[in-house]
């Protein structure tokens, strides 16, 4: 008999199917979207309700009707993607996509903390993996029965308890250093937009304007994220800062790409040559009038253009680009010549603050990397924190950087 995803448990420790532990909620919605309060799930914070997150990735809610209600200690399954990580924990009360399954626990042995915990850890994901089924991934499904006849690790209740208290004072110990490095970044990235703001908008003799629809051809991608390859062998540009791989490629040469949706939406720029891949809600700018060193308009698009969104986005819970907002977007430039100045004083201006906050996000991965170990370790029984006194501490959560994860459902 083969070893359980788990491995080897603690003898005080059990193991029971999750069919044992929870059972299926399926209450439905019938008030009206203005009377009830959106849950929405996201692979890196777990369940949200929709009007606490500032901008939201995914798709938009007209009705609330049939949906599914989630109380509070219920947990919210993802089924596309909850092998991803793509489950979390309510602690409110609202309504959720009818395309989730929702668990309320049935057991006084259950604590939801420990499970909410235990069921977000990339070895229950992948155990999520194996037991759905689909075609390709983009169509891969772990449904009930499947979901349910997992097995997981159950403690005594009074160590799920002890599990929790602890991984709460260490989570929080290990966020409060990631936010301190994710504002460092942020104060970076002001000092760098200062830095391009004043090169590009100088002005002076010479300088012409034209409108972006002049200036070169624009297109969008056919792919979705669900299509990214690890390791795969182009990149592929989502809507997020993250370039992903892929293993197909639809254009060869010199572009500019801009997330065109999303929490990302005129805010995400990415330069790009050779061989490349796209996402469908991505503009990809290319074909460039003689006139513009590309480089330039990068650093003009990326520094000038999120100015134009928060004026006139299409925005209602939904950040998005409309076509005409970039034709009509009007480009400053002065001479080939000039503009290229403008690139190597940039290019050597911003590389030593890249190179800074390249080193920051490395610290945040190794953080992130170290929290990630540290609750397998603790969940799976690995790591016995019986006997540890937790202090009185600060509750810190992650920054919601990441709220922006392209899962999110209304």
């Amino acid at each position: 008999m083969s070893m359980p995803w788990y491995g080897e448990l603690p003898k005080r420790w059990e193991s029971h199917r999750i069919k044992n532990l929870f059972s299926l909620r399926d209450e439905r919605n019938f008030k009206p979207l203005s009377e009830v309060r959106l849950i929405s799930l996201y692979t890196a914070i777990g369940v949200k309700p929709h009007d606490e997150i500032e901008r939201v990735a995914g798709n938009v809610a007209v009705t609330a009707d049939n949906y599914k209600k989630v109380y509070v200690n219920d947990i919210v399954v993802n089924i596309i993607l909850c092998w991803q990580g793509a489950i979390g924990l309510s602690k409110w009360v609202g309504v959720t996509s009818p395309a989730y399954d929702v668990y309320r626990a049935t057991s006084n042995d259950v604590n939801v903390d420990y499970f909410n915990y235990l069921f977000r850890t990339p070895r229950f994901s992948g155990e999520c993996y194996k037991a759905g089924r689909g075609i390709m991934a983009m169509r891969w499904r772990t449904y009930s029965d499947q979901f349910t006849a997992l097995s997981v690790p159950l403690p005594p209740r009074d160590e799920q308890d002890q599990i929790v208290r602890y991984l709460d004072w260490k989570v929080s110990q290990i966020n409060k250093l990631i936010n301190a490095k994710r504002r460092q970044i942020e104060l970076l990235g002001e000092m760098k937009r200062a830095v391009v703001n004043e090169a590009v908008t100088k002005g002076g003799e010479g300088w012409k304007t034209m409108r972006f629809r002049f200036l070169c051809k624009i297109t969008t991608g056919n792919k979705d994220t669900i299509n990214r390859i690890d390791k795969g062998i182009y990149p592929f540009y989502v809507r997020s800062p993250k370039i992903e791989r892929i293993n197909t490629y639809s254009y060869d040469g010199e572009a500019i790409l801009m997330a065109g949706d999303g929490v990302g939406a005129g805010r995400v720029f990415h330069y790009a040559t050779g061989r490349f891949d796209y996402h469908q809600r991505v503009y990809c700018f290319f074909d460039f009038d003689e006139k513009l060193h590309v480089r330039y308009l990068h650093y003009y698009m990326a520094e000038l253009f999120p100015g134009v969104v928060d004026k006139g986005t299409a925005k209602s819970t939904v950040d998005s680009i409309r076509l005409n907002m970039i034709q009509d977007f009007i480009v400053a430039f002065p001479s080939y010549s000039e503009q290229h100045a403008i690139v190597v004083h940039l290019d050597k201006q911003c590389a030593n603050i890249d190179g800074i906050i390249a080193k920051l996000n490395e610290e945040i991965t190794l953080f992130s990397e170290y929290r990630t170990r540290l609750i397998s370790d603790v969940v799976t029984g690995k790591m016995d924190v019986r006997g540890v006194v937790v202090p009185d501490y600060e509750v810190v959560r992650e920054a919601e950087e990441n709220a922006n994860n392209e899962d999110g459902e209304e």
